[in-house]
């Protein structure tokens, strides 16, 4: 089996230097907080196409031949490395076909199209995806760039090993990095295990589709499917034999999170590092949220977030799942006038919308005439963004100025 060495990582560096970012490593100050530990994100969703796929389709790409190359390339993805191969394959100027399960999300099938590929929609998970690429690799003579278990680019995502180490100055204990069929984790453990053997790598996959997790534990690649998931970006039944063969030496410990965790997860980027992630991208943040990986005090954690590609429906859905985890509670803060009757309107608006509410204070404005300033916490029954909506229409239809926190 071919092995992947720093040495390949270190080479792939210099292949897609001018291509990728040399994305940000951000402190997300509430969850070093909450966990006592020092949490950094590597921000890889403000990559270029928006996740750290592009790295290994762009050193897998530059390693072809001009004869593979003149028959262009093929691939299989749930988004996100469908996205890199066709950039790579635009910039190379060779054509592209991408196989994609028909719910990705149309974000990453449109922006695929925009960079020029072929895009063919098949199945629901990344392995059904995966036949029809293969079936048609068969017809055209294409070449097919494996998303995760080829040795190009496994050394490209393990790009990012290398910019963790130096942007932290090598002050790393432990790096929390998504695993879907294996390749950006086999790249970023080489890499950090090569320079720092003591460093922890911690990977994270979904529960609904742990194959790796299994994997791991049973020590042979298995396969496991349990059901569709929010994280798009990880669905893979069966991870690959190379990534598990370095996943298996060099990897610490591999968790699961629930798909509840994984929408609060985005919910938290969101409000406390104005970060947006995908699923996948947010399941190291998850692993955090959930105590599934407890950090000692003052642990310096390095949390990959591997992507942000996400579309407005996906968006509404998982903030949905995202409330109800968290109590179904949202709060909010009103400026009503101070006449009689307005308090008492304010709570009939709450009530006619079917919120029960929790709490509510009172405070006098020291500035402004006839204005008073409320702050209800309401506890929805059944939250939805459209029943939030609502209840803000009735607000302002009636005169009462309001900002949900």
């Amino acid at each position: 089996m071919e092995k992947v060495t720093l040495k390949d990582i270190q080479d792939a560096r210099e292949v897609i230097k001018d291509i990728i970012l040399e994305t940000d490593i951000l402190e997300n100050v509430r969850l070093s907080e909450k966990t006592g530990a020092r949490v950094f994100y590597k921000c890889e969703n403000l990559q270029r196409t928006g996740s750290f796929k592009v790295r290994g389709a762009c050193n897998k790409i530059a390693s072809l031949t001009e004869e593979e190359k003149s028959h262009g390339v093929i691939a299989s993805s749930a988004g996100n490395h469908a996205q890199g191969v066709a950039l790579g394959a635009k910039q190379a100027g060779i054509k592209a076909t991408i196989c994609m399960p028909a719910n990705a999300p149309l974000s990453k099938v449109a922006a695929t199209k925009s960079y020029g590929a072929n895009v063919v929609l098949n199945g629901n998970v990344y392995d059904d995806a995966l036949a029809k690429a293969k079936e048609l690799q068969a017809e055209t003579g294409a070449t097919f760039l494996d998303p995760f278990n080829d040795k190009y680019v496994i050394a490209g995502q393990g790009t990012i090993g290398l910019e963790i180490f130096e942007q932290r100055n090598g002050e790393v204990d432990t790096v929390i990095v998504p695993i879907g069929g294996g390749g950006i984790i086999a790249g970023i453990a080489t890499a950090l295990k090569g320079l720092n053997p003591d460093i922890k790598i911690i990977g994270v996959q979904t529960a609904n589709i742990p194959s790796m997790k299994v994997s791991f534990e049973a020590g042979k690649v298995i396969s496991a499917f349990n059901d569709i998931t929010i994280a798009d970006g990880i669905a893979v039944k069966t991870p690959g034999d190379l990534t598990f063969d370095i996943i298996s030496k060099n990897v610490d410990q591999v968790i699961t999170v629930t798909e509840e965790e994984i929408a609060e997860a985005i919910l938290f980027m969101m409000e406390n590092q104005k970060l947006v992630s995908e699923g996948a991208g947010a399941v190291s943040t998850a692993a955090l949220l959930s105590g599934k990986y407890v950090p000692k005090k003052g642990e310096n954690v390095v949390c990959v977030v591997s992507g942000g590609n996400i579309d407005i429906n996906t968006l509404y859905r998982i903030m949905s799942v995202a409330l109800k985890k968290q109590g179904r509670r949202i709060s909010f803060i009103a400026e009503i006038p101070d006449v009689p009757g307005s308090l008492s309107k304010l709570v009939s608006i709450i009530a006619n919308n079917g919120a029960n509410i929790l709490n509510i204070s009172q405070e006098k404005l020291a500035e402004g005439k006839f204005v008073k300033k409320q702050i209800v916490e309401a506890t929805i029954e059944t939250i939805d963004f459209d029943q939030i909506n609502r209840i803000k229409s009735d607000f302002i239809e009636n005169g009462i100025k309001v900002e949900f926190i």
